[in-house]
């Protein structure tokens, strides 16, 4: 990969959709007819139709002030978890960043795994891990899914999906063109590629639909929006419904309002509280903690996880703010700290017994 190669690379889960030139090119992920939110190249958001220029990206991620970070900040957690939860029981274990073990109706979901030391093309640079993973990968449990939400690096960790196949050959569950990209890197990762709407069978007692993030999609210079992202509705049946948001902007909220109308009520929700700063350039595809507050009310989820933060510095708020900002909106908003939890890798939380 050329220097410029890897910048763009680099740059890809923070920038918008715009930074690079608009290419017609073809799309070397997906073909298919023209919807509501393809054009016949690229995917969009057909109610959050978003753009930066050049200029917004350098200032952005080159000339904001940053809070400082350490060089490691580990989690005083780690988790050694069961070999599988039966019944109506839901136990996650937070592993980092989006990574997390979901555990219920005896089936074992892994969501956007990255065990890699850096989220990035190579491994001499780009975002490092400031903390291990909660779960060291050799006392994971069999893995029977994981739900890819989408292909930037921070999210779609080829080296991890790459050793997860070798030891369990899970179903890999991912958005329309993801499919290819994994299968370029290993023809046998079993891989299905599903629109938004979609529902898919995981077993026979737990199914995942696919729907709506306001994200954008890239691996490198040429390939913005030539796959699509998502975020998942996951129902266990007796052990509830889950709500997975990937990576995602708020808008105007209309995703959370309409996942909750289709497919709640949700009993957790997973919500990304990190990689938000400076706000006027990453409103449009990253929530603040205020903003997953709003989306967790939106969602009328009971409980909640906060992800996305404290593992890979991405943007320019410090590795506690997150956490910190969650608290002041949720005693501003009213709700209860034990309902919005931001777990740092390593802790669990478990549904409450009825």
């Amino acid at each position: 990969m050329t220097r410029r190669g890897v910048l763009a690379a680099l740059a890809a889960p923070v920038l918008g959709s715009a930074w690079f030139a608009h290419a017609r090119g073809r799309n070397p992920y997906y073909e298919g007819p023209v919807t509501d939110h393809f054009d016949g190249l690229r995917f969009f958001n057909p109610d959050h139709r978003w753009s930066k220029t050049p200029v917004e990206a350098f200032r952005a991620l080159t000339l904001a002030e940053k809070e400082p970070w350490p060089l490691t900040w580990p989690s005083p957690f780690a988790d050694r978890p069961p070999a599988r939860v039966e019944g109506a029981g839901l136990r996650l274990a937070a592993i980092g960043h989006a990574t997390h073990l979901i555990q219920t109706a005896g089936l074992n979901l892994l969501t956007d795994p990255v065990w890699s030391e850096r989220a990035s093309p190579v491994g001499f640079a780009g975002p490092k891990r400031a903390n291990p993973p909660g779960i060291a990968f050799d006392d994971l449990p069999k893995i029977d899914v994981v739900l890819l939400s989408h292909n930037h690096y921070d999210h779609m960790d080829l080296e991890t999906l790459t050793r997860l196949h070798l030891r369990d050959a899970p179903r890999v569950v991912t958005p329309l063109g993801n499919d290819a990209i994994l299968k370029a890197r290993d023809p046998r990762i079993r891989a299905e590629a599903f629109d938004w709407g979609d529902r898919v069978e995981l077993s026979d007692k737990v199914s995942a639909t696919l729907t709506p993030a306001y994200h954008w999609s890239a691996r490198g210079v040429t390939d913005r929006r030539k796959a699509l992202w998502a975020a998942f509705a996951i129902d266990a049946g007796s052990a509830g419904r889950i709500y997975f948001a990937g990576d995602t902007g708020l808008a105007g909220g209309a995703i959370f309002t309409e996942a909750r109308e289709r497919h709640g009520p949700f009993r957790l929700a997973i919500l990304p509280i990190g990689a938000y700063e400076p706000r006027w350039f990453m409103k449009d595809q990253h929530m603040n903690p205020a903003d997953a507050v709003t989306a967790f009310r939106l969602l009328g989820a009971e409980h909640a996880v906060g992800c996305h933060w404290g593992v890979f510095r991405l943007t320019a708020e410090g590795v506690e703010a997150p956490a910190g900002a969650l608290a002041e909106a949720l005693a501003a908003e009213g709700v209860a700290d034990e309902r919005f939890r931001a777990l740092k890798p390593g802790e669990v939380w478990e549904a409450p017994v009825a």
